[in-house]
């Protein structure tokens, strides 16, 4: 892949995140008042301070003026993207070219999405026009073929699947049970997990994320500047994103335990960072957990796992908040709740907390705070769309600079 990166070019100064969770009582309005004035405040800086901003929201507001009108924006600019439910990291990715190319010296990328208020449980925007020839399916099914292709290619039998998928949801609800932020902090039994009615396939309650609203922002600056607002910037060390063919559902060698885009990306992030041993040098990942089977899935898919021993290190405890690797240490798409364009920004929060050493009850003990000997890398995945038709991002952080 012809990626070059902006590897410590560009660092993060500010971040904002609000609760995550069913806001009847707040409007996108309000949600992105309080991420925004959260990052700027974090940042040291004023509005007028920012030069441009990118909103990531997929259907909460149309054209930038979705966000300058709120925040009564002065005749700046404001770009509105959207990319599936990688919306949010797609802010973050333009915001820090656009600082790293010298076009502008601060830059906001923020995401919100309010979908609550529709009455309808999952995305409320509706499918684009086609020709009638695809599927019509929902999300929670079109995931569910991963636990069954995982488990007939592995050999892993159906209740020893269940019990993989069972553990994931129970790490990450006990994970959000640490965060105030978290739509949903309490533990959740093993048994009440596994129990739970089933909504598609072998996918119960409690293996999908949460419907939600929120909004989290980012202030992003040159890296060389970046002293100049905080005593501990996080740089960026790698953003790469990928849209696949989309032909996995219509090609018979497609099997669904793998999302050939997340393969690239990560490949790409891994080159720009100079990751060489992803499981060994970062020091957490926030993974793009839609449903608990696609965890399962990207533990290999990002290299964090051999190919048919995911299930395995799930059931070992590898990616537990006191684990080798901490996956989803704020509680994830599961637990913390899944507002799509504000999702990708609140991963990147985690980060900025956990680097900084501010993540309070879920600080991670392997990562080296203010210098401190120990690991300051973190990995953020996201991904939109579905099995064998999706883009995904990849991105990696870090506290330092590297040498």
């Amino acid at each position: 892949m012809a990626s070059h990166g902006i590897k410590d070019q560009v660092a993060i100064v500010g971040m904002g995140c609000t609760p995550f969770g069913e806001h009847w009582d707040r409007s996108v309005d309000d949600m992105l008042i309080e991420s925004s004035s959260a990052a700027l405040s974090s940042a040291g800086v004023a509005l007028d301070d920012v030069d441009a901003f990118w909103l990531g929201t997929m259907g909460s507001g149309l054209s930038g003026l979705t966000l300058s009108r709120p925040l009564k924006i002065d005749h700046k600019p404001v770009t509105h993207v959207e990319n599936y439910c990688a919306t949010g990291s797609e802010a973050f990715r333009n915001a820090c070219y656009a600082v790293a190319s010298g076009a502008y010296d601060v830059a906001m990328a923020i995401g919100v999405e309010k979908l609550k208020d529709s009455g309808y449980s999952g995305l409320v925007v509706p499918n684009v026009a086609h020709d009638g020839s695809s599927a019509q399916i929902t999300a929670p099914a079109s995931f569910s073929f991963l636990a069954p292709a995982y488990a007939a290619k592995y050999g892993v039998d159906s209740q020893e699947m269940k019990d993989v998928m069972t553990r994931i949801a129970w790490k990450n609800h006990r994970n959000g049970a640490l965060n105030q932020r978290a739509q949903f902090r309490k533990e959740v039994s093993k048994e009440t997990i596994s129990c739970a009615p089933l909504i598609a396939g072998p996918l119960g309650i409690f293996d999908c994320s949460g419907v939600s609203d929120g909004s989290a922002a980012a202030i992003i600056v040159r890296a060389e500047d970046a002293y100049r607002y905080t005593d501990h910037p996080i740089f960026v060390k790698a953003l790469s994103f990928v849209a696949g063919p989309a032909t996995g559902t219509v090609d018979p060698d497609y099997d669904y335990t793998t999302f050939t885009e997340v393969v690239h990306s990560a490949r790409d992030a891994y080159q720009q960072a100079g990751i060489e041993n992803p499981r060994d040098e970062l020091a957490m990942a926030e993974v793009h957990d839609c449903f608990t089977p696609t965890e399962l899935v990207l533990m290999e898919d990002l290299g964090f796992a051999e190919r048919g021993m995911g299930w395995k290190e799930v059931l070992a405890g590898t990616f537990d908040l006191d684990g080798e690797l901490p996956v989803n240490p704020d509680g994830g798409l599961k637990s913390f709740g899944h507002p799509i364009g504000a999702s990708g920004l609140r991963m990147l929060f985690e980060a900025w907390l956990q680097l900084r050493g501010e993540a309070g009850d879920r600080q991670i003990a392997s990562i080296g705070v203010n210098g401190a000997e120990g690991k300051n890398k973190a990995l953020t995945h996201n991904l939109g769309g579905s099995p064998g038709s999706c883009v995904s991002f990849v991105s990696i952080v870090g506290s330092e600079l590297d040498a």
